[in-house]
């Protein structure tokens, strides 16, 4: 039998304790997994890279690459593996359609981003302007007289995709609608999102706003890898708002129904149809699914689901390490404290067709000994193979 050879290069950062005072480069070392055999090679992406680096040699060895194997009717589709970004299928991904409401998933990373940085805060109490109270489609009918928090808003945008809300926080983070879409181009562009122009932050049908199922499944990954406390959002099936005055109720189904399921976003027009980004974790396996221009909304959570289920009756993720975990401690040559702790920058693994993942060894490429002096959060250079 072939075993399955794995090179997954990761990234590490040396911690030292707090007595040490002379800051310094170390040597230049390698995390490396090695399986029982060499008579297979497949390199698996770096996963430390950009979301475009990390999808761009999967996408193109993808055997399903536009095929459609499994008939799919919707416009475009794709699945991804949501730590690696590795394509598992894929149909129609570059072709640019209107996403309608799952725009809001690049409104949310950036609302996400505007909070983790400290420039905003869940307890915020948010103006609505009369601009963001006549915005149609689905909203929760804001008030220009009222305010709601930034975690209200985010209630009301991730659960019942409320147009409203979002352009009062773009109003509120950026200063304008129009500013807050210039960051959303940008961070676009960032992501490597070649295929996507935003016009606004809501997702309502206007010319020249698109994008596409590939990269829907970029800011989808970024804002999940990244942010993962927005499924405290992302998940919520039913809740209220205004002291129980306002209902709310998700619009992506797969909450309630589906195994897993940790969001993401829907979206629907007369132009653009109905469209669905969906993502699950089963057993470390965390997966992306895109659904673009279906012809009905039954289509398109079926369709979510069948690519969901491929990725996890198909393949497993095998886990090596995870984040800020210690890996090695080190001695130090001739530096003012004898050793540090090697630890994980990230999350690290590899995606593996089930029933290959058994004769895999994990093999640590570590010095016993690293001369002084140490910089605190050293990355140590990675080898690829």
């Amino acid at each position: 039998m072939r075993f399955l050879k794995l090179f997954t290069c990761i990234s590490l950062i040396l911690i030292f304790s707090l007595c040490l005072a002379t800051p310094c480069f170390a040597e230049a070392t390698a995390y490396v997994w090695s399986p029982l055999d060499n008579t297979t090679k497949e390199t698996s992406s770096p996963i430390s890279e950009t979301n475009a680096e990390a999808t761009s040699d999967t996408e193109n060895s993808n055997s399903t690459s536009g095929s459609n194997t499994l008939s799919l009717e919707s416009g475009a589709a794709i699945l991804i593996e949501q730590t690696t970004g590795q394509v598992l299928y894929s149909h129609n991904i570059h072709e640019q359609l209107r996403p309608a409401s799952v725009t809001k998933v690049m409104s949310i990373l950036l609302i996400m981003e505007a909070l983790d940085s400290g420039k905003i805060n869940l307890t915020d109490k948010v103006p609505c302007s009369e601009n963001a109270a006549s915005m149609g489609g689905s909203q929760i009918w804001l008030d220009p007289r009222e305010t709601l928090s930034v975690d209200e808003m985010l209630k009301a945008i991730c659960v019942n995709s409320a147009n409203d809300c979002v352009v009062a926080m773009s109003e509120f983070i950026a200063g304008s609608e129009e500013a807050f879409v210039q960051m959303m181009n940008d961070k676009a562009k960032d992501l490597g999102m070649k295929d996507t122009t935003f016009k606004n932050c809501h997702g309502l049908d206007e010319d020249g706003h698109v994008t596409s199922a590939y990269d829907i499944s970029l800011m989808s990954r970024e804002l999940l890898n990244n942010h993962p406390s927005i499924t405290k959002y992302t998940t919520i099936w039913t809740d209220t708002l205004r002291d129980g005055k306002s209902q709310l109720s998700n619009t992506n189904k797969l909450i309630r129904t589906y195994k897993g399921a940790t969001g993401l976003k829907t979206g629907s027009t007369s132009l653009a149809l109905y469209n669905l980004s969906a993502s699950a974790t089963r057993d470390d396996l965390s997966l992306i699914a895109v659904i673009m221009k279906a012809p009905s909304t039954k289509v398109r959570f079926a369709e979510a689901q069948r690519l969901l289920d491929f990725g996890f009756n198909t393949f497993s993720f095998k886990q090596f390490g995870k984040k800020d975990e210690v890996v090695k401690n080190i001695s130090i040559d001739k530096g003012v404290t004898s050793s540090i702790d090697a630890i994980l920058k990230d999350n690290c693994g590899t995606l593996i067709e089930k029933g290959k993942d058994k004769n895999i060894e994990q093999t640590l490429n570590l010095p016993d000994t690293i001369p002084a002096p140490v910089i605190s959060g050293q990355k140590l250079r990675r080898n690829f193979f």
